[in-house]
């Protein structure tokens, strides 16, 4: 690996809720993403770049190398297992809860349940700790219409305000994890360039202390 620092983040939420933290550690980056079209964006210190990335896939860049560090949603970890990962710190932004959802009562009576969700690892785990039997259908959007077409029972979603529940008639009916951002950390890179890596994540740590106080 050369000794330029790759930093793995998803546009959006994470990215705009990082962006502060990084600044607070030095580092920023030279271009808006929402205005540019690059997905390597450089920043004011010589070395450290930014790559933008699909939030899913920002684990894997990580654990492969092709990022050395990176920003994604606890959500994302337990679907993607965390293999040739450390994850040193919570940063405490994009929070949120993975929910089981659905219309009231959806999970009463012991028939076996349909789940909608692009969250398959996550909600098997979950009903099997239950010891109960479902059938996972696995979506990439629009979980709330699944139960209102008859595509399953029940979702799994993350969970923020509930808004887009209630307004499909839906309601939270039973709370899987508390999610929020965290920073991970390619094994390989965390001896290969030790020092480097070790003032960023004690940077991002002094960063998320100060957001707390």
């Amino acid at each position: 690996m050369s000794e330029t620092l790759t930093i793995g983040l998803s546009k959006g939420r994470i990215y705009k809720e990082t962006l502060p933290l990084l600044e607070a550690a030095g580092i920023v980056p030279a271009e808006d993403p929402e205005k540019s079209r690059k997905l390597i964006l450089e920043t004011n210190v010589p070395g450290v770049r930014v790559v933008l990335l699909r939030a899913s896939d920002v684990p894997t860049y990580v654990e492969y190398g092709a990022a050395d560090v990176g920003v994604a949603g606890k959500d994302v970890l337990m679907e993607h297992g965390g293999e040739g990962l450390y994850e040193p710190l919570d940063l405490n932004i994009a929070r949120c809860r993975l929910m089981v959802a659905g219309k009231p009562g959806a999970l009463d009576g012991h028939h076996r349940l349909r789940i909608a969700t692009k969250y398959v690892e996550s909600a098997r785990a979950h009903f099997a700790r239950q010891g109960r039997q479902v059938e996972v259908i696995k979506l990439y959007g629009s979980m709330e219409l699944a139960p209102l077409v008859g595509l399953g029972d029940c979702i799994v979603d993350v969970v923020d305000t509930g808004n887009t529940l209630r307004a499909n008639g839906l309601e939270p009916l039973e709370h899987i994890a508390d999610i929020s951002s965290r920073l991970i950390v390619n094994r390989a890179s965390m001896k290969m360039k030790s020092a480097r890596l070790r003032a960023f994540i004690e940077h991002m740590r002094a960063a998320v202390e100060a957001r707390k106080g």
